[in-house]
């Protein structure tokens, strides 16, 4: 067994010699002290071993042996087991040994504790330069992170003043989209009466079919409707194509917009996360993976770059706007102008049938009193031949019966003379009205036709009367008021 205090590797501590005599050694010189005390080790190193003595005692070397085979010992090492009568003969330390160890123990307890106060100090002092370095750091995150709330808040007003402005503009874009879609549909009405009114002329008749100013107008105004329905489809698809292109730029913006909404939720949650929340943990090796895609640079320009793009898109649709309402006025003005032309047209064709007519008519009056006239002179032509008949008879009786006088009797006398030249008078006056009578013959049929002629082309200007007052101004007596000519209504 071992002592409480005493190590394996002391002297003593060996097995028990076995000696030749029993007396006490002789008196030996003093003996000789080796110091062994180990080095002092720095705290926070412990040192297991513990303190062994420096003192070892020598046994002075035997002069006899018991006998020959005795074996001779230089020194004897204390038993194990000291017996109570040799414990005062036998010391394990000495005087001095042990004023060296309290020495010792006094200074390694005294630089122990100047390095444990030294260490303290040091330690508090990296506590607070640490603690303070965190709370330096973590403050400043806090702002980096406030100011990057602060730039997410500033692209996001940015983006959504952008979104409602093209939202607005996208609403009037489609505004002025329907406003062409009506203006064309509100045409056809306009475009049919045009083509009624030149299918209605297409049923005068005679020398009426003529190509006049009306015709001309009413073909210059169908071609101009139809080229306004023409261009305002054309406007129209342009600006759907328009209205694609700015869907898309507001897409990008709502994405941008809800991109970042989500970033300024999460970075909010960091901002506000503080040291003695509920839902920190520790996500080991996040610190080594870099998830980002961009850089502070890179993400103000993709934002901006989308407002330039709506910007962009913005701009062009207000130039199809403008361009839609100055093609409105435009073309309202033209076909308003063209519609005034048209009935001013029309109206100097009806002024001009109306007065031919109205000369045809006086003509057939004047006509129809020659026909009364020339119908009456016949009759008393007739009369008169009829009367001139009588005295040719007597006349030519009364030279009949002078040719039956007797021989000298038959004389050329005056009378004779007269009822020859009565007969001769009287028979030229017969072929001289009859010749009238036929010359008024022809007159009269001459008239008569004249009438006819002159009742059918009374007929053909009453019919063209009818087509252009009564069927086609009939129709054009209202044309699109300026509002639906502008899309409104």
């Amino acid at each position: 067994m071992e002592f409480l205090g005493t190590t394996q590797t002391t002297s003593y501590c060996g097995p028990k010699k076995a000696s030749g005599f029993s007396a006490l050694p002789p008196a030996v010189p003093a003996p000789e002290i080796q110091e062994c005390y180990q080095p002092y080790y720095l705290p926070g190193y412990r040192y297991l071993n513990s303190w062994r003595p420096s003192l070892f005692y020598k046994i002075s070397n035997a002069q006899t042996c018991m006998d020959e085979g005795a074996m001779c010992l230089s020194t004897l090492r204390p038993p194990t087991i000291l017996p109570a009568l040799r414990s005062a003969l036998f010391c394990r330390y000495s005087p001095h040994d042990w004023d060296r160890s309290n020495k010792l123990q006094m200074r390694g307890a005294e630089a122990s504790r100047l390095w444990a106060s030294r260490l303290t100090s040091d330690s508090m002092r990296l506590m607070q330069d640490k603690d303070q370095l965190t709370r330096q750091m973590q403050e400043g995150t806090s702002r980096n992170l406030g100011q990057r709330l602060s730039d997410i808040g500033f692209w996001k007003s940015e983006l959504g003043y952008e979104l409602e402005r093209l939202l607005n503009e996208n609403r009037s874009l489609e505004t002025v989209k329907r406003r062409l879609e009506c203006v064309a549909e509100e045409l056809n009405c306009p475009l049919q009466v045009a083509l009624e009114c030149l299918y209605h002329r297409e049923k005068r008749i005679g020398i009426d079919l003529v190509h006049d100013n009306v015709e001309k107008n009413l073909i210059r105004e169908v071609d101009l409707l139809k080229c306004c329905q023409e261009q305002m489809r054309k406007l129209a698809q342009r600006i759907d194509i328009q209205m694609r292109d700015n869907r898309d730029a507001q897409h990008a913006l709502e994405r941008d917009l809800e991109d970042k909404t989500s970033a300024q939720f999460i970075d909010e949650k960091c901002f506000n996360l503080r040291n003695t929340s509920d839902c920190i943990s520790f996500f080991h090796g996040m610190e080594k993976v870099d998830g980002t895609i961009s850089v502070p640079e890179s993400w103000a320009k993709f934002s901006n770059d989308n407002i330039r793009h709506s910007q962009n898109m913005r701009a062009n649709s207000i130039r199809l706007r403008e361009e839609a309402e100055n093609l409105f006025e435009a073309l309202s003005d033209q076909m308003w102008k063209q519609f005034t032309h048209t009935n001013l047209a029309f109206s100097a064709r009806i002024s001009e049938v109306t007065d031919a007519k109205n000369k045809l008519q006086t003509q057939l009056a004047k006509t129809l009193q020659e026909i009364f006239q020339a119908e009456n002179t016949i009759m008393l032509l007739e009369r008169s031949i009829m009367a001139k008949e009588c005295p040719l008879k007597v006349a030519q009786t009364r030279l009949e019966c002078r040719t039956r006088r007797p021989n000298v009797e038959l004389c050329r006398d005056i009378p004779q003379f007269k009822l020859v030249n009565e007969v001769f008078t009287i028979d030229d006056t017969l072929q001289t009205l009859k010749l009238r009578l036929r010359e008024t013959q022809d007159t009269l049929q001459l008239l008569v036709m004249t009438k006819c002629r002159l009742e059918h082309e009374l007929a053909i200007k009453a019919n063209t009367l009818c087509i252009d007052k009564e069927k086609c101004m009939s129709m054009r007596k209202t044309f699109p008021c300026m509002p639906r000519l502008m899309g409104y209504t």
